[in-house]
């Protein structure tokens, strides 16, 4: 499945009707973002089972912006509504598949109870 663009307008229903996406942050200026395109680009074709997208900063800077982009490219996995990685940095080919393989062997169960663990932590600290 070859990469899809990711906009404001289509963004939430991407995510929600889907249950694995990966997202690129880039822009056509950089460097380090035209290097990891044709990985990305090869890990689409080879894993056609999961939504690869990219995002556009220059185009798209609200979106950027919302999830506190600083650095690019950088890397978003999302499962099942929940990010469960977002790096900055251009991966090796090798690394990138070493990251697809960890994110489908994730227990998305156990990483609910630990984000909810999380989430009571914090607010019982707030208290």
């Amino acid at each position: 499945m070859a990469t899809i663009e990711l906009t404001k307008d289509n963004f939430n229903e991407t995510l929600t009707e889907n249950e694995f996406v990966l997202i690129d942050f880039w822009a056509s200026w950089c460097g380090p973002c035209k290097q990891f395109a044709p990985v990305y680009e090869e890990a689409s074709e080879k894993h056609n089972d999961l939504v690869f997208a990219k995002v556009d900063t220059e185009a798209q800077q609200e979106l950027a912006a919302s999830f506190d982009i600083q650095s690019i490219p950088t890397l978003m996995v999302v499962r099942d509504k929940t990010v469960i990685y977002a790096q900055p940095g251009a991966l090796p080919k090798e690394s990138l598949e070493d990251l697809i393989r960890q994110a489908r062997d994730l227990d998305m169960d156990e990483v609910r109870k630990e984000i909810e663990k999380q989430q009571g932590d914090g607010e019982a600290q707030a208290e």
